[in-house]
């Protein structure tokens, strides 16, 4: 009876450990590169861009750097970031660091952030920067974006764009009238003065990116 009882509980044991490993499928073919650190160099990409046209970080010659957003449709945190996302552009596209945004998001997963969706967004709030789709979520992975919003400044540096910050935006998403720290805009002001980011990595606040992939 004893044997049985030791049997049956190692049976149980066994289809447990399938069941997680089945249910963590996803988890780890995310979470599996860890993205970069501080100090590496970003790769380029060429994402669709809601106009229809491929985009690249080399398609902007005279930039010093660029604010990378992931961000996507449905985010209730993505949506609070949207207009301060806007204001970065317009403060620092013009000082050579032009927002470029990312939608990491699967729309099988999460069909409001469809790239018909992110057109319709785009449109609808007056984006005036790049709002680009990672089709095949394959961009996201290599920089280590985990959540919507996830900024990474990059710095242009003998023409190789160097990670030197990643995290959020500030840290008050949901009353942008009393934010302390404004994470982006210190590190850029400090770049474009010569300086050292002295906060170079903050927890970025926001949604797990959506993935329908097994």
């Amino acid at each position: 009876m004893k044997k049985t009882r030791f049997t049956l509980s190692a049976l149980a044991l066994i289809i447990l450990m399938f069941s997680m490993q089945a249910s963590g499928q996803q988890v780890k073919k995310t979470a599996g590169h860890k993205g970069y650190k501080i100090g590496d160099v970003a790769t380029d990409f060429k994402l669709k861009n809601v106009d229809n046209k491929m985009v690249s970080l080399s398609d902007f010659k005279s930039a010093k750097g660029f604010i990378v957003v992931f961000t996507c449709n449905h985010c209730p945190y993505a949506i609070a970031y949207q207009d301060r996302v806007i204001a970065l552009n317009k403060k620092y596209a013009t000082k050579g660091y032009p927002v470029i945004a990312i939608n990491p998001n699967d729309p099988k997963a999460e069909p409001i952030d469809s790239f018909e969706g992110m057109q319709k967004r785009a449109k609808e709030k007056g984006f005036t920067f790049p709002y680009l789709f990672d089709d095949g979520q394959k961009i996201y992975p290599q920089f280590g974006a985990s959540h919507t919003p996830h900024v990474f400044v990059l710095n242009k540096e003998n023409g190789k764009n160097i990670v030197r910050y990643m995290g959020a935006i500030d840290d008050n998403y949901a009353k942008p009238n009393d934010v302390s720290h404004k994470y982006v805009e210190a590190a850029v002001d400090q770049l474009l003065a010569g300086q050292r980011v002295a906060v170079a990595t903050t927890v970025a606040i926001g949604c797990g990116i959506k993935t329908a992939k097994i």
